[in-house]
């Protein structure tokens, strides 16, 4: 089940536009490396500390391969290769290994990840922010919760929730990180190939709802 929250977004592309609803994926938990090693030898059968070794060997395996120039093809993972950041040159002759200011690696998901919304369940839940400042506002035994100020989008003087600082104040989930919301304004230029540079795609709101 994948929780989502709706926010209004401005499409970069067409500011004249007026901001649409989108959807936001909410990460409801964080599983750690031990903890994804431990699922794959359960649902396998192996041993973990095989499980365990496979995959890290993998990681630096991949690595490896991927700084020769390889393009690693994972079957149902999907494939792997790197694509170069660069400084624009005025001419060819111009441009050295210097102008490089980047190795990225690029993947392209295979078929086990090219259809997940097909599989994917959806559940609608309040976002982060808003969580926290309901939360916070039954402790303190308040009949309403003011999420204009807590957003900081109202013209109330309230001062927006702080984030939760102990686990009773943390909402369902331990998600944690930013926003993703993509994009660059450096003048470097990507000269990979252009559609596979994606890890994911889909509305124009990308990233992850942890406190929005």
């Amino acid at each position: 089940m994948i929780n989502y929250s709706v926010f209004m977004l401005q499409n970069q592309m067409k500011k004249d536009e007026e901001p649409k609803a989108y959807a936001r994926a909410q990460v409801k938990e964080v599983m750690t490396f031990r903890q994804f090693v431990d699922h794959i030898a359960e649902h396998g059968g192996h041993k973990r500390g095989q499980v365990k070794g496979v995959l890290s060997d993998m990681c630096g395996c991949l690595v490896e391969q991927l700084l020769e120039g390889k393009k690693i093809l994972l079957d149902e993972l999907g494939d792997f290769w790197i694509s170069l950041t660069s400084i624009g040159a005025e001419n060819c002759e111009a441009f050295t290994s210097k102008n490089i200011t980047g190795v990225n690696i690029v993947f392209t998901p295979g078929v086990d990840f090219q259809n997940l919304i097909n599989n994917a369940e959806f559940n609608l839940v309040a976002s982060r922010i808003a969580q926290a400042a309901t939360l916070k506002a039954e402790k303190k035994m308040l009949d309403t919760v003011d999420l204009a100020a807590a957003k900081n989008k109202g013209t109330s003087s309230e001062p927006a929730p702080e984030e939760p600082t102990d686990p009773d104040d943390t909402p369902s989930g331990d998600g944690s990180g930013s926003d993703n919301t993509g994009g660059s304004g450096s003048d470097n230029t990507d000269t990979g190939s252009g559609s596979d540079n994606t890890g994911g795609s889909g509305s124009d709101a990308g990233g992850e709802d942890y406190y929005e």
